[in-house]
């Protein structure tokens, strides 16, 4: 069994080099930004209009709390992680309305 010593003396730089290679079309793919969140912002409202129309406001409510519970949630970790105003609360609209990249 061989055994590169690179990543095994504690500096692994080109082993560390190779992961953020290998790990960038991941963040690439995964990474979001502001106009996807508003997209998804848009796409929630619809589907929130579709849903109050066939089933009433209780699930109307239902879904709108757990937005707004993950919406609080983002920008209470942003605000410990570092940000501060307006940043923590666009990096939380994002966290919470990213995923309209995918639509």
């Amino acid at each position: 069994m061989e055994h590169s010593s690179d990543g095994e003396n504690g500096d692994g730089s080109a082993s560390s080099r190779d992961m953020r290679a290998e790990r960038r079309p991941v963040r690439d793919a995964l990474r979001s930004d502001l106009p996807a969140a508003h997209v998804g912002l848009g796409v929630t409202v619809v589907a929130l209009v579709v849903v109050a129309s066939f089933s009433g406001p209780r699930w109307t409510l239902i879904i709108t709390g757990v937005f707004a519970g993950w919406f609080i949630l983002a920008a209470t970790v942003t605000r410990i992680g570092s940000s501060r105003g307006w940043d923590a609360v666009r990096r939380a609209y994002i966290a919470t309305f990213g995923w309209g990249n995918w639509i």
